[in-house]
């Protein structure tokens, strides 16, 4: 985590270095400045859209686990945004723009996923699904009580 994080600050000031050899320190800052008011815009509308959204979901009754993700992605792309430099403001815009966001999003849920099986199997074991159904027990000729017959396939996740 601590080579993620140092190369993230390397990065950054790589980029802020070479924006400013190109267009000054003025302009740097400028840019710096816009990205953050351009990007808090962004960040304002791309949530409200990700709460409308989840409000028409919510009151479907249907999963807004779509939403949710949206939103949390979107509050993360406006803390990104508002970090000063450029390599968050792209990740953060990325992470603002619906087609980009989509990704993110699956990539999420597939890495949540996983670690949700994982979790499980630390806390009780193997996670294993029976797909069944209970088949009603045919009469006995010998007059005792049948017992219940399933049948069905073990799936083990």
């Amino acid at each position: 985590m601590a080579v993620a994080f140092l190369l993230y600050v390397f990065a950054e000031i790589a980029a802020i270095w070479a924006v400013g050899s190109a267009v000054g320190v003025l302009g740097t800052l400028g840019l710096l400045l816009a990205g953050a008011f351009i990007g808090s815009w962004l960040a304002r509308r791309e949530g409200a859209k990700a709460m409308r959204a989840f409000i028409e979901t919510s009151r479907a009754g249907r999963s807004a686990e779509k939403e949710l993700t949206d939103g949390m992605l979107v509050g993360l792309g406006g803390v990104l945004i508002l970090i000063p430099g450029f390599v968050s403001d792209v990740l953060g815009l990325l992470l603002m723009l619906p087609p980009s966001r989509a990704v993110a999003r699956r990539l999420w849920l597939k890495r949540m996923e996983k670690r949700a099986v994982k979790f499980a199997n630390q806390r009780r074991g193997p996670v294993m699904v029976v797909d069944s159904e209970v088949v009603p027990p045919s009469s006995s000729p010998s007059g005792e009580k049948p017992h219940p017959v399933i049948e069905g396939r073990v799936i083990e996740g």
